[in-house]
Parts: structure tokens; sequence; C-alpha cells
């Protein structure tokens, strides 16, 4: 039975600008030609993942067959696939994810790609919950660990999910959209001075201040939409800071929504839950590797593994971060920022 024949969607010009009609990068199994084009292009297909630094994270997480690794943040699930690959045939690898929107397409994804029950479980939850993951899985402790603490592309490029200025979309930014309040939520009931804590703990704002006084001026009116809350920070910025280039503006624009995001999701505590938990949750000589996007992140891993290594609950840590490959990051933006750390139980 051959597939009936549908007219693509219609856009203004040659090339589709908005997520809904790049119909092809939607479809990768169908149009994998012309999603390949855009990889190798150096940026990243609409709705697709690309996973960053696999051989770094093979590297350090050392898979063998056999072994049990878990995956606290299965994403599209590229850094479990590199993994189970290593760990067949007698291995097992628990994938965990929050978002329960994407959590089945990727098991579906995995499933087809030849990785069955033997192998691999998805669990919908929190790496915070990562002890209870274990416990509910019949796991003492894992042999491996892996963390990517980014924001999904699949997340970031859908204007509905509300992560991203790129397109019209609810002020939203929730990886759990069924759980807890939007972005547009938190932002109409936060004070002022505790909005301004939050743009600088979380994102380093330097004009954290300023920014969370204009959107909280009582002439701002409640804000609902990515554009609508991008423009407010932009103009108003522009306007308190008219020597700031626009290079910069747009970068405090991109730390805001970062600085939300954090909050809406509450990563900072799910984070230190999860770091204290990792050592009781290794088996002697168990490796956990972690990536990092930010430097909140980044400072929160190196601390733990470092009180960690004095304790003697690890055996070794990272002494310095490793960072992306130019060729990687070349063909692959997202994967500039990235920070990989890594300890042995």
């Amino acid at each position: 039975m051959t597939d009936t024949h549908r007219r693509r969607p219609r856009y203004a010009g040659t090339h589709p600008r908005t997520f809904q009609q790049k119909y092809k990068e939607l479809d990768p199994e169908r149009y994998a030609a012309e999603v390949q084009k855009v990889v190798d292009s150096g940026k990243t297909p609409a709705g697709m993942h690309l996973p960053i630094m696999v051989a770094e994270v093979l590297e350090h997480a050392r898979p063998r067959p056999g072994e049990i690794a878990i995956d606290c943040t299965l994403g599209g699930g590229g850094h479990a696939r590199a993994l189970m690959e290593r760990l067949r045939p007698d291995g097992r690898l628990i994938g965990l994810d929050v978002d329960p929107l994407e959590l089945p397409r990727t098991e579906a994804r995995l499933r087809a790609a030849g990785f069955g029950p033997d192998i691999f479980t998805a669990r919908l939850g929190n790496f915070a919950g990562l002890p209870q993951a274990l416990a509910a899985e019949g796991i003492g402790a894992a042999d491996i660990v892996v963390a990517d603490l980014g924001v999904s592309s699949m997340q970031l490029d859908n204007p509905a999910r509300g992560f991203s200025y790129k397109g019209v979309g609810p002020l939203d930014m929730r990886m759990n959209p069924t759980r807890g309040q939007p972005a547009s939520a938190l932002l109409a009931r936060v004070s002022e001075s505790a909005l301004a804590a939050m743009l600088h703990d979380n994102a380093d704002e330097p004009h954290a201040e300023i920014i969370a006084g204009i959107l909280k001026s009582e002439r701002a009116k409640p804000l609902t939409s990515t554009h609508e809350a991008e423009r407010v920070v932009r103009v108003g910025l522009a306007a308190a800071r008219p020597r700031l280039s626009k290079a910069d503006v747009k970068m405090s624009v991109r730390r805001t929504f970062q600085a939300l995001r954090i909050a809406v999701n509450d990563e900072f505590s799910a984070l230190d839950a999860m770091l204290r938990a990792l050592p009781h949750c290794l088996a002697p000589g168990g490796r956990v590797v972690v990536i990092t996007f930010h430097s909140g992140e980044d400072r929160r891993v190196k601390k733990a593994f470092q009180a960690g290594l004095r304790s003697g609950e690890y055996a070794a840590v990272a002494r310095d971060v490793v960072r992306a490959s130019m060729a990687e990051t070349r063909a692959n933006r997202r994967a500039a920022p990235a920070k990989l750390r890594w300890a042995v139980r």
C-alpha cells in the first residue's frame, strides 16, 4: 500500500519559515536526504535534537557489555542510543525524562531502532527522583549515570512550548506542561526584587534590576506571549541603557528567558537533589557524566564533585571541564556553551 499523495503546506516564498511549515525537517524518516543537508550546513533541523559531545560522554562513561546505565535526561535519545550499543548484549539502560510530550516519541524511535524492553526502559520523571527511579526498577546502584542538562531542540524549536522568542507562542516554558505554572503566571505574581534576584542568580544578568523594573512596571501589561516578553525587555533595556549594543541587549533578552525557564522548572533544586543522591546511586567504580550549559549549573556540579572527592565518596573527578570540539561547534552551534564534568565512585 502506497502513501496517499499530499500537497505540501502552502507558505509564501520558496522556503518555509515557521516551525509548522518545515514539513521535511519534521518528518526526518521520510526526507532523510533533505534533513542531512540541514545538518551539513551547521544547523539543527526543526524539532530534531542533535546529541552533544557523544564521543566525550562515551570516553568518560566507559560503557561495557552487561552494565547498567541511567540516562537522567533522555531527550531525543542520542546519548542513550550510543550507550546501549556498547551495553549489549546483557546490559540495561533506564531513560528518565520529565517531558510527557517528547518521552513517548523518543521511546518509539528507540524501539524502532531495535532496543527492546530487555535493554531499554523509559520512565517519566525528574532526575531529582533518581533514587526512587532505581528502586522502582529493582536496581540497587548503576554503573553509569549520564545527565545532559540542556533544553532539547524539540522543546526550543516548537513555539507552542514557549521556550524561545524565535516564534510566537505562549509564555510557558514548562518541561512538563501538565504541572506547575507557566512563565506568564510566574511573572505576574513575583515581586520586582525577587525577579531581579532571579535574573542575577539564574543567569548572571548584569542588568537584572533594570530588567526587573521594566517587566514589573505599572505601565507594562500582563505578558502572555514570547514575542511580547522579548519586545518589552529589548525595547525597555535599549531605552534605559542607550549605550548598549544591539548584541548586548539581545544577550540580556536571552539571559532573561533562561532565568525564567530555570525558575519555572525549579531546575537548580532538581540538580542539587540529583547531585546529593548521585554517590549513593553509583556502584563502586561507577562513572557519572554531566553536561551543563551555563555557569550556575557548572558551579553546582563542580562543587558537588569536589566535595565528594574530599569526603571519599568519589575516587576521582574531572580537574577541568571538557568542551565540545571546534569541529562539533561548527557543525552544531548549540554545542558551543556545553561543559562536561565527570566523576568516578
